[in-house]
């Protein structure tokens, strides 16, 4: 029995060497990035990059997007969760590539985070509002070249539909009109 705790003990101390080794390989990386996120704007953050020290340690970039180590311990894999599923973004035994992985990530993110706020602002929402929509993470779209004009060709849809309710609506009290006034004509 004593022998069976010695080895499991071994097993532990090793598993936690391996996990401490991965944790300071993160941080190595998270410090490789700092000048990076210093550059962002002040009233940005979507990025919190912090390492969660867990059974697989990952450096989270922000609430989509992480950096673990891989299986053979050698390889930083660079994921990121879409609403399809979990895609590899790059994968590399090099810091500097994943820090330029990183860095065209946070770029990315914050070109969406732009479109995002101006569309916002166009259509009237308020700048709480498009924060709340900015730091939730949302994944925006770029618009579709003609998305101007399929806004129009829905507001035209629903007038349509509108008065097509409204000469039906017409037509409907004139005929109830029309069968009142002859009731009138017949008994009154």
């Amino acid at each position: 029995m004593r022998r069976a705790r010695l080895d499991n003990a071994s097993r532990s101390e090793a598993l936690s060497d391996i996990r401490g080794a991965e944790i300071v390989r993160l941080e190595v990386l998270r410090d490789a990035i700092g000048p990076v996120l210093d550059q962002l704007p002040d009233d940005c953050d979507l990025f919190d990059v912090a390492i969660a020290p867990s059974e697989r340690p990952r450096l989270f970039i922000d609430q989509l997007g992480f950096v673990e180590i891989g299986l053979d311990r050698r390889v930083y894999r660079f994921l990121q969760d879409t609403r399809h599923g979990r895609i590899q973004v790059c994968e590399s035994e090099k810091a500097e590539v994943m820090v330029e992985a990183v860095t065209a990530y946070i770029a990315h993110r914050l070109i969406e985070r732009e479109k995002a706020l101006a569309c916002d602002f166009a259509s009237g929402a308020t700048a709480a509002e498009a924060a709340r929509a900015a730091a939730m993470g949302a994944e925006a779209e770029a618009p579709a070249p003609n998305a101007e004009g399929q806004a129009a060709q829905g507001g035209r849809a629903m007038r349509t539909y509108l008065f097509l309710w409204e000469a039906i609506g017409a037509i409907v009290a004139f005929g109830l009109l029309a069968m009142l006034g002859r009731w009138f004509l017949l008994h009154g």
